[in-house]
């Protein structure tokens, strides 16, 4: 275990962490054309409640402006759409289309199977506890 440099941060540590997770995913969903940006998104709409732009950038971590260009994207490819929010009709949420949905179930496969590689990387059960721990940290430091 490094415990000098770069390597004794954790912060370091976890960024180097996500890129390569994120890295294969990416490799997984360019098949139709999906970032991993986009797919969060996709997921987060999933629920079917429609979201604000507000809820969907703190769901999906990502800046406002980042969010919105994302969202464009989508609305243009007919992915998602923009809508009245059912709790005030004052207000505009995102919501997935039947489209979206339809690539969402297309590109879950491609999302199990790099689940898969991983825990046969890293080991199953050590994949859900880093999953854990990692929940809990987020929970700790909320």
């Amino acid at each position: 275990m490094v415990t000098t440099g770069l390597g004794s941060s954790l912060a370091y540590l976890l960024s180097r962490a996500e890129r390569s997770v994120n890295r294969g995913l990416a490799a997984s969903l360019a098949g139709e054309d999906v970032t991993v940006e986009q797919w969060r998104i996709l997921r987060a709409l999933a629920d079917g409640r429609g979201h604000s732009m507000g809820e969907l950038a703190a769901a999906v971590l990502m800046p406002h402006p980042t969010l919105t260009k994302a969202v464009d994207r989508l609305i243009d490819r007919a992915l998602a759409y923009r809508g009245p929010s059912a709790g005030d009709r004052r207000r505009v949420a995102v919501f997935l289309a039947d489209r979206g949905a339809d690539l969402l179930a297309r590109v879950e496969g491609a999302v199990a199977e790099h689940h898969q590689l991983i825990e046969a990387a890293y080991g199953p059960d050590r994949t859900r506890q880093l999953m854990r721990d990692l929940e809990e940290l987020v929970e700790s430091l909320g």
